[in-house]
This record gives structure tokens, sequence and C-alpha cells, in this order.
């Protein structure tokens, strides 16, 4: 398929700063991979290419097309990684100058929670005040807007935060004391070097010549500086992104970044690409209704390349129940027709909540669907468990790994035992690991923990040393069975389908470490267990996984950006759900970002349709037990373009159902 006028300017277009506004199912990544391959055709090293990214399946993809442009004869590839997979890289080269060892751990979420209830402690919080969940949900925040424990503790307004900032310094220290990091620290820690060591910074900015940045609306403060770092210097920077589908501002992305890019670079090239070639032309107009709402956005207007089309449904329902029996009989009414499958159905939610009527009503239709979200593979038990044995066998002073793994399987050594030795190892200033080699006299531990100790440290030593002969995945086979880990299962889980569910997860991680083998260069256990702890916090692992079934797609609104679905059902239009009744709330004390940010989601959703748009709200909605009459989401009207029409907040029941079929009548 050849280029439209816009997407060749904007491939075209190889030297200073570009912005690309690609509105929805206008060919985003066609774009950014033709550019790519458009710039190694003009004489740029492909390995002095940046592409970053936000998800691994992103940059696999983009990496994918990109090679298929240019060919599989060159040796050398552009580099093309998410931004935490650039810092991971950056940091292995840099860490050591902001005091940290260049094979520092990645901490997960199970050691987040360690560390915090530690700081918590030392600064004698009780669980009444703070819960390191909360303690981690403020250094979260912090940390996404680039703010150091001192910029956070000035920045604190109430009593809770002042305390959460204190016990940020805690964790903050505890974390470099191990020789650790979390994920956010990935960002906060590169900004940070290259806002204190210039020549770092300068030798990082080196390594390209040129720089495309995607999704670049949902970049926090952190990426923002971390990219204008490195491409300040030579200035040929491609931004690619949609100020209109900026729907990540409560994680910290700001969609100032791209309203104000011509102002960061006063020569930039602007190139729109408004041709969409996704929706069909009748569900493209209301998008195009809605979005003119906001005020504070780039002008453009998407034009369909599918003429025509149905126009969107409304449906009215008396509750939530009636809602979600009528979405799913009218599923079941489309199913009839063989050219329709269960995968191209879609059902969009605002909240994680409404999801639940719908799974009722599909279970009784006997309609198989999938929920997406819920647990990630890398939360499993069984797998949090052998990564551990992996982490140690990489670095033996990664406590939490180890304090994991010492007696899992049971293997004699006790909470008494590892209480006794982590206090020997506090008042040596000694790691663990050290002290399990020869338990001081002082610990009073028993011959047979002593015994068990020193299989344990031998066995872990063993295959630490038989890691660098053999395969990894070898490796890591043999160390399952040595340690009889699907025996532990059948001890603990009477259940034999949970049984197996937990060893497939076993086995599913030794296949992720042999497919890293293959894949990679130079694979290295410390390699594969940076990939592992990126793709933790890669949320698209299990929703592609979940969306190659043949079942109907029942997700959040911010969990169907990126995707597309011939039919979709867009439930809950109601003020206090979309908007969100936090929005409502900003917006009465005189925030009206927040509902610019909801006006937005819904526009997401709207375009995630290709054929069909089915959009419906319930006149009451049980809250606490009782029903409550609801009001019509401001968007309905926007949509249909019949915003005179709205009735005012707190209308009665009679004047909404009148009001919902004014909006309905402006449909058809």
């Amino acid at each position: 398929m050849s280029l439209n006028v816009a997407q060749r300017q904007a491939v075209e277009t190889l030297s200073g700063p570009l912005l690309v506004l690609a509105g929805a199912g206008t060919g985003k990544t066609r774009v950014v991979t033709f550019r790519i391959a458009n710039l190694i055709r003009k004489r740029t090293k492909p390995e002095r290419i940046l592409a970053v990214t936000f998800t691994n399946k992103a940059a696999g993809e983009m990496q994918q097309r990109a090679s298929e442009l240019i060919g599989k004869s060159l040796k050398q590839r552009p580099e093309i990684s998410t931004f935490h997979s650039l810092c991971v890289r950056i940091l292995r080269r840099q860490i050591q100058q902001l005091g940290y060892p260049r094979q520092f751990v990645i901490f997960d979420r199970g050691d987040q929670e360690g560390a915090a209830r530690q700081a918590l402690r030392e600064v004698r919080a009780s669980a009444d005040r703070l819960r390191p969940g909360d303690l981690l949900y403020f250094i979260g925040r912090w940390k996404t807007a680039g703010l150091h424990p001192d910029e956070a503790a000035s920045q604190a307004a109430t009593d809770r935060e002042h305390l959460a900032a204190v016990a940020y310094r805690r964790y903050q220290e505890a974390l470099k004391t191990a020789g650790a990091v979390d994920f956010d620290d990935l960002l906060l820690l590169t900004q940070k070097l290259f806002e204190q060591f210039p020549k770092a910074r300068r030798e990082e900015a080196a390594r390209f010549d040129h720089l495309l940045i995607d999704e670049y609306q949902d970049t926090n403060a952190s990426q923002y500086r971390i990219v204008k770092a490195l491409a300040d210097a030579h200035g040929n920077l491609c931004v690619v992104g949609d100020d209109d589908q900026s729907i990540y501002g409560w994680r910290g992305a700001e969609v100032e970044h791209i309203l104000r890019f011509q102002h960061d670079w006063p020569q930039a090239t602007v190139v729109r690409l408004e041709d969409n070639y996704r929706t069909c032309e009748a569900i493209l107009n209301f998008a195009n209704r809605l979005i003119a709402c906001n005020s504070n956005r780039h002008e453009k207007v998407l034009r369909a390349a599918r003429l025509g089309g149905l126009s969107p449904t409304i449906v009215q329902c008396q509750d939530e129940t009636d809602e979600a029996t009528q979405v799913v009989a009218d599923i079941k009414e489309r199913l009839e027709n063989p050219a329709i499958q269960r995968r191209d159905i879609a059902i969009l939610c605002r909240t994680n909540e409404q999801p639940r009527p719908f799974e009722m009503e599909l279970r009784r239709e006997k309609i198989p669907y999938v929920l997406i979200g819920g647990q990630s593979f890398y939360d499993r038990r069984e797998v949090k468990d052998i990564l551990a044995y992996l982490r140690v066998l990489d670095n033996p002073h990664d406590e939490p790994s180890l304090l994991r793994i010492i007696n899992t399987p049971p293997r004699g050594i006790g909470q008494s035992t590892v209480k006794a030795l982590l206090e020997q190892a506090v008042q040596q200033g000694r790691h663990l690991w050290d002290v399990l080699s020869v338990p001081p006299p002082e610990c009073a531990i028993s011959p047979a923990a002593v015994e068990a100790i020193n299989r344990f440290r031998t066995m872990i030593e063993s295959y630490k040393n038989r890691g660098s002969a053999k395969s990894l995945s070898e490796s890591a086979t043999h160390l399952v069975a040595h340690i009889r880990y699907q025996d532990d299962l059948t001890r603990q889980y009477p259940d034999a389908n949970e049984q197996q569910s937990r060893w497939a997860s076993v086995q599913e991680l030794i296949n992720a470490l042999a497919a890293f083998e293959k894949r990679a260069k130079k694979p290295t256990l410390r390699g594969f267990l940076d990939e592992v702890a990126l793709g933790e916090r890669d949320e698209n692992v299990d929703k592609e996984t979940k969306l190659n079934r043949n079942a109907i797609a029942l997700m959040t609104l911010h969990s169907a950006k990126g995707l597309e679905f011939a039919h979709v059902y867009l439930v809950g239009l109601e003020e206090g759900l979309l908007p969100h009744q936090k929005s409502i709330d900003a917006e009465k004390n005189g925030d009206a970002k927040a509902i610019d940010e909801e006006r937005r989601l819904c526009y997401v959703g709207v375009t995630r349709a290709k054929d069909r748009l089915t959009m419906s709200l319930a006149l009451a909605r049980m809250k606490w037990g009782k029903s409550r009459p609801t009001q019509p989401s401001r968007f309905l009207y926007e949509l249909t373009g019949t915003k005179e029409k709205r009735a005012k907040p707190g209308a009665k029941s009679q004047a909404q159902r009148r009001t919902v079929k004014s909006i309905g009548s402006a449909v058809h």
C-alpha cells in the first residue's frame, strides 16, 4: 500500500525536529517504520537510529516491520525499545557514578512492599496512618513527576504526604544500600544522571544521530527530560502522537509535552495525519464532534477512508442488570451471523467494577469471553519462586530473593534460624549470603539447620558455576528438578487442576528463558532477568495472550487503547461513570483538564469501533445497596450534536427519559 501525501511528508522529512500528529487509525506505525527505512536508505547507519515506545509489544512490532523494509542482510539494526529498556542499558553503563553497583537489581512489587514496610517501621508510622501500598502510591506519583525525596518533602501538603516524604527518603536509602532500583527509578535515575553528569549525558547522546519517539502524548516529566537531553545536540527529533488520545494523566503523562512541542523546538515541522483507515464515516463523525469540545488541542479533523456505514445506536436501560441483559442479547443475535466472530466484539467500561453484570450474563448465555486485566503471569507465586532462584544465581546478595527461597521448598531452615542469621548480618554489617557461609556460634543454630544451610549454599554455588557451562534454560530445568518443586506443588495444592496449572506456569517460564537464549546475541541470566523485570510492568503481555482467543473482549477503556474491533459496546455513559465522578468534582473545583481527559477517554472508546458502535446507559444504578437515579453523560449530547438539550444536573427521572429519547432521535 502506498503512502498518502501527509504520510509521505513525514517519511521524507529527515532532519530537524518533526511533530507528526497521528490521529486514531491513520497509520502511525507504518509512518514510523517507513521513516526508519528511509533514513537508512539515505545513508544513516542503522545503529545510529534510536526509536522509543511504551510497550514491549509495540517495540517488537516496530522492529519486525522495520526489518522487513530494510532487509535482513544488514548486520546492524536500529535500536528500538521501550523507555525503561533504554534506561536499563544507560544505567548498566553509567549508574556507578550515582553510587550504585553496575549489577544492580530491579525490585519487583513484592520487594518494594518489603522495603516500604521497613521504611515505615523506621519512621514509626503505624498501619492506621500509612500502609506500605499507600507509601508506594505516593512514591510512584513523586517519581513519575521527577521528584527526589528532598523535592517531595517540599511538595507535601497534608500530614500523610509529609510522613510519606520522610519514609520515601528511608525507602530510597534502603534500595541503594541493597544495590537495587525500582521500576520508576529507571527513569528517575537516568534523568538524575543526565542532570548531574554532563559527560555521561554527552556520551549517551553521542550514540545516536536520530531519535523517534512514539506515543509522545504519554510521556511523563522524566521521559520528557531524557528525550530532550538525548536530542539537544543535533535536534533530529521526530515525535509521533495524538493529543486527543492522551488518557494517562493519572499515571504522570502530561499532554502539554505534545501541545508545546513547537515552543520547545521552534524550527519544528508539523505533519497532520488525518486520513482514518479504521472507522467508518458514520462513527467517525460522532468522534469528531465529541473531541472538538476540548479547547486545548491541536486542530485536526479525521477524514474517513471508509464512507457511509451504520449510524451508532444508543440503548437506554432501566438499570445495570437490564444493561447487561440487553447488550448480551444483542451480541448473541449478531453472533448468529457466521461472518461475525466472538473476537470481533468488545464491551468497553470506564471502571473495573462495571464488568461484573456482563460477566454474569455472558456466562448465563454460555458465550465465551476474556476479562482483560487481573493477575499478571509474573505475579503468580510459582513464577516468583523460580525467578527468585534465578536472581540469587545471578546475584547472591539479592536478599529479598534469597529470603524467598532459603526454605522454599522446605529444607529445614526455619523462621527462627533465618531470624538469627539476619540479626547477625545486621550486627556485622554483612550480606545474609556471606553469613550463610560460616554461621557464627552465637547464632545458636541447631546442627541440623547448619547442615541444611550448607547443602543449600553448595547447591546455589554449583548451579551458579554450571550456568556458564550449560545453556541457561537447561540449567534452570535441572535446578527445578533438583529442588523437587513439582512435588512441593503437589503437597501444597490438593486439587489436580491447580497443580497442573501452576506447574504449567513454571514450564512457561523455562520456555521464556529458552526463547530469550534463542533471540539474544549474547544471552546472559542478567539480561533475561532485566527483560523479565521490564515485562512484569508491560500489561500488554497477558492482554495479547487473551485477545488471541476467539472470545468477547471485556475490558476498561484504558486497556482498549491501541486496539480495534468490528463491533464495540461502550457502556455506562452516565455522569459519574463517564465522565468519572472524580473528574466532575475536580471540574467543580476549577480544574477543567480532568473533564478534558475523560472526553479523550470516551473518544478513544468510540474510535476503537470499525463497523458498529452501540452506546448504553442505565437510568438507575445500585449504590450501597439502593437504586439511585442517574444522569445521562454529557458526552452523549456532544457526540450527537445536541448539547443544547442536555438537562441540568438533578433533573427528575421522567425528564431524563425524555432527554435520552431526544438524543436517540438525533442519532436516527
